[in-house]
């Protein structure tokens, strides 16, 4: 199949370098490789290979490359000054794509700069929007809340094959990426976090609760979090306010990359894919368009939540309630929707017998409305 971002990178690519990052197994290296037809001469390198690496330390790649595919280049230490060095001194027609399985800027902060040189892509899992045309909405939908959207156990179509496969992907995690981040000793705390956080879906997070669980000190909890976002296996969602520092201050809600990890029923499964799918649509239009958009949920201090809003330039623009049957419009979804008339409510039900408006929220059917989005 062909992957979303197919386009708007062949696109980039002739103008500035492309730098695609995700979670590990989303289908960079493929998508790249799908890429690589579209030029006359191109040279794909991975930095985990030996050979490519010794390539890549010497800059012995052929030079009339017309796309030069450098994969996992993070690897290498002072990536930042040597992509820069290699983009700044290439051929004047060379495009240059650039993919790794983590944003490890927030851990190997450089001195070198690649500001002006490039655009930045994110792939994200395969969403019921992406499988639009060759899957049922509705069917798309049920099969991501328990496969998840990574390609090969979603194409795979087995429960049991996608659980094989979940198993080695997060042993592999643990082993290899987290363990970059952190001491040999804190690998056991972080296996016990991941493992606590799948039954804590789209609940805020209590950092001084979850410490108090694994005997932790909240600011170690904090680290971990931020480690596991940073490698794209988890993401969080803040509180909706238009003063942004106060919403900082808020606990956010956490959600998987994988729906299939997640723990807690069908309804929970629902709505991390949920949230998956408006990830996708937000940083797909930030990265294409350079929209002002953010997903965010709404909490007020009595307690009062719906479980998504979308806003552009601070202002609420949706805000929309995730249901597994219930099409009856949530009292919370009401109090927000006359307190932000502007918005659109909408309440999504994935079994739902017949879409319809009431109190002047849209009662949609879950697939339909996602197989709308951007992405």
């Amino acid at each position: 199949m062909e992957r979303y971002l197919y386009h708007p990178i062949k696109k980039d690519l002739q103008k500035k370098m492309v730098i695609l990052t995700g979670p590990r197994q989303v289908g960079k290296t493929w998508l790249a490789k799908a890429l690589m037809p579209e030029f006359k001469t191109p040279q794909y390198l991975n930095y985990d290979n030996i050979d490519d690496a010794r390539i890549i330390n010497s800059q012995s790649w052929p030079v009339q490359s017309d796309l030069l595919v450098l994969d996992e280049i993070h690897k290498k230490t002072d990536w930042k000054k040597f992509v820069k060095g290699v983009f700044d001194t290439r051929p004047s027609k060379q495009s240059m794509l650039i993919t790794g399985s983590a944003r490890l800027d927030t851990f190997r902060q450089s001195g070198e700069s690649l500001a002006g040189r490039y655009f930045s892509m994110r792939l994200n899992p395969i969403s019921v929007r992406e499988l639009k045309g060759s899957v049922p909405p509705d069917e798309a939908l049920a099969l991501l809340n328990k496969l998840g959207g990574f390609p090969e156990p979603f194409l795979s179509g087995s429960e049991t094959e996608a659980a094989r496969w979940r198993n080695q992907y997060y042993t592999d995690l643990i082993r290899e990426d987290i363990l970059e981040f952190s001491r040999l000793q804190e690998i056991r705390s972080m296996k016990l976090l991941l493992e606590l956080l799948r039954s804590r879906v789209g609940s805020p997070i209590s950092y001084t609760s979850i410490a108090q669980d694994l005997q932790l000190a909240p600011n170690t909890v904090r680290k971990y979090i931020d480690i596991l976002e940073s490698l794209c296996i988890v993401f969080t969602v803040r509180p909706f306010h238009a003063n942004v520092a106060r919403a900082i201050l808020k606990e956010p809600k956490l959600y998987f990359y994988d729906s299939g990890f997640v723990l807690g029923g069908e309804g929970i499964q629902l709505e991390n894919t949920c949230a998956v799918c408006l990830l996708k649509h937000v940083q797909y239009l930030q990265d294409t368009t350079g929209e002002d958009i953010k997903l965010n949920y709404i909490k007020t201090k009595d307690g009062r939540e719906i479980d998504f809003s979308l806003s552009r330039k601070k202002q609420a623009t949706h805000l929309i309630e995730v249901k597994l049957s219930d099409d009856s419009p949530s009292a919370s979804l009401k109090l927000f929707a006359q307190k932000l008339p502007e918005a659109k409510a909408v309440q999504l039900v994935q079994n739902l017998r017949r879409e319809q408006v009431k109190n002047n929220i849209d009662i949609a059917d879950a697939g339909k409305w996602l197989a709308q989005l951007s992405a």
